[in-house]
């Protein structure tokens, strides 16, 4: 039986005869349903007309995109770290994707920012050695497929070793989870954030949101719990969830100032 696939989020779901009744993630008030309705692919349908692009994003950073752009259009971002890691997901598992992955070095295990980009989560633990994939606890609702390779994962923080760090922000969802790389950015630290921490046009600035489609904000108490879990760290880049998406250089400040500039925004400051 397939796994079948929605194409507005991405997310794979377990074996079914026939697609499900809905996405439980597109139904929720943070996604939304395509305009077209709920409708569904496969990871073979996908291949027919998908490739993986593969590029370098920064120092120690390969990025993974899909193209033509499918569902949300995120990027995942292998780590170069001593012990590597994928960050993120994409939907599509194709043989330039895991190739790549394997001349890099291959990765020790997945960890995925939110239940967005938890799409074909499964087949590239599969792929790439039965790996685990690393998610918070606070988001297993979300888990359409679930599987043993998913390693669940309480509390505020996960130090993955070799200078790698889980740390949960929430925000945008309970779980929501941002990468501390201590030896990114040429040993000033990087932070990879999805979009826990958005990286928003003007590269110098960073955002924070409840829903992104739907243009709903965090509350100040939110936003200052965030700012707090990031404090003992440092970093200098910021790498969001879409191509060139990254704060490079300065990224400890333009996330404190972007705070500042937030709060002030809805009249918390």
């Amino acid at each position: 039986m397939p796994n079948f696939i929605c194409t507005t989020c991405g997310t794979q779901f377990a074996e079914s005869a026939s697609p499900p009744d809905g996405c439980a993630i597109c139904l929720d008030e943070r996604q939304y349903v395509g305009w077209s309705g709920q409708q569904w692919t496969t990871l073979h349908e996908l291949r027919r007309g998908h490739v993986n692009r593969i590029d370098h994003e920064g120092p120690g950073l390969t990025g993974i995109g899909t193209e033509p752009k499918f569902a949300i259009g995120q990027r995942a971002l292998h780590v170069a770290a001593e012990r590597p890691l994928l960050w993120d997901c994409v939907t599509l598992v194709d043989d330039a994707g895991i190739e790549a992955v394997r001349a890099l070095g291959g990765v020790e295990a997945i960890a995925i920012s939110h239940p967005h980009y938890y799409s074909s989560l499964v087949e590239w633990s599969r792929a790439l050695g039965g790996v685990p994939v690393w998610l918070h606890a606070d988001d297993r609702r979300w888990i359409m497929r679930p599987d043993p390779c998913i390693e669940l994962w309480d509390g505020e923080t996960k130090p993955l070793g070799a200078g790698l760090t889980l740390l949960r922000l929430g925000g945008h969802f309970a779980g929501g989870t941002v990468l501390h790389w201590e030896g990114g950015a040429g040993g000033r630290g990087a932070l990879l954030s999805g979009d826990i921490v958005q990286v928003v046009q003007d590269r110098r600035w960073v955002s924070f949101m409840y829903s992104y489609p739907n243009l709903v904000p965090l509350d100040a108490g939110t936003v200052r719990r965030m700012m707090d879990a990031l404090a003992p760290f440092r970093f200098d880049d910021v790498y969001g969830a879409w191509w060139r998406t990254n704060v490079r250089g300065d990224g400890e400040a333009a996330v404190r100032r972007s705070a500042e500039r937030y709060l002030r925004a809805i009249g918390a400051a």
